[in-house]
């Protein structure tokens, strides 16, 4: 049976210090090294097929904590990286919400109206991420292992649930958060989501969504 684990890079300081990201390749922090770590420790008995990535480092050096338990290579793919965030990217939110007030406004309430100044939209991500689940659900059928970013993570989940980009943030995804599906009979049936149980042994409070 066909099973994708969609999974949240680890830990970043711009995550801890509420700064958007996007493209710019910012690296995990000490955290987020940890988190990686405990992270590949806890699906090092599984039978994982393929892992593919971002190639952006905090979620490629994510990605590769778990493949060394699997002698298995890190498959980068675009379709994973990060969304664009045009002129956000590099800003702390604070300064987003201030200088592009109207704009940042309607992405806390409707998200899937919005085209970042300079970047993407939702449905642009969406696209490129979802040709990618096609190709591995038609190349692979066991477990595959997709590592990327919270917009990322976000929106294949709102799809393989069957919901528009409007829900978006009805989904939370917290860093190295999992989030299972089973492939059966044509659909995407959820096992589990953002489940970050083996991050207890850092006994630190999640930084939540951002």
């Amino acid at each position: 049976m066909a099973k994708t684990i969609l999974v949240r890079h680890g830990e970043t300081e711009w995550n801890r210090a509420d700064i958007f990201r996007g493209r710019i390749d910012v690296e995990l922090n000490e955290t987020g090294i940890k988190q990686a770590e405990l992270l590949g420790e806890y699906l090092s008995d599984r039978d994982i097929e393929a892992i593919y990535s971002s190639p952006l480092k905090r979620a490629l050096r994510t990605a590769q904590a778990i493949a060394k338990y699997h002698r298995l290579d890190v498959q980068t793919n675009s379709g994973l990286i990060d969304m664009n965030l045009g002129e956000w990217e590099g800003l702390s939110r604070p300064v987003v919400a201030e200088k592009y007030k109207d704009v940042y406004n309607q992405w806390m309430t409707h998200p899937e109206k919005v085209t970042i100044p300079g970047g993407e939209s939702l449905a642009e991500v969406r696209q490129r991420a979802v040709a990618l689940i096609d190709e591995v659900t038609a190349r692979h059928k066991g477990t595959v292992v997709l590592v990327s970013h919270r917009v990322i993570c976000k929106v294949l989940t709102c799809t393989l649930l069957g919901l528009d980009d409007s829900h978006f943030w009805n989904i939370e995804q917290g860093n190295c958060g999992m989030t299972t599906f089973l492939y059966e009979n044509g659909q995407f049936i959820l096992t589990e989501h953002n489940n970050t149980s083996f991050l207890k042994p850092l006994q630190k409070k999640p930084l939540g969504d951002f």
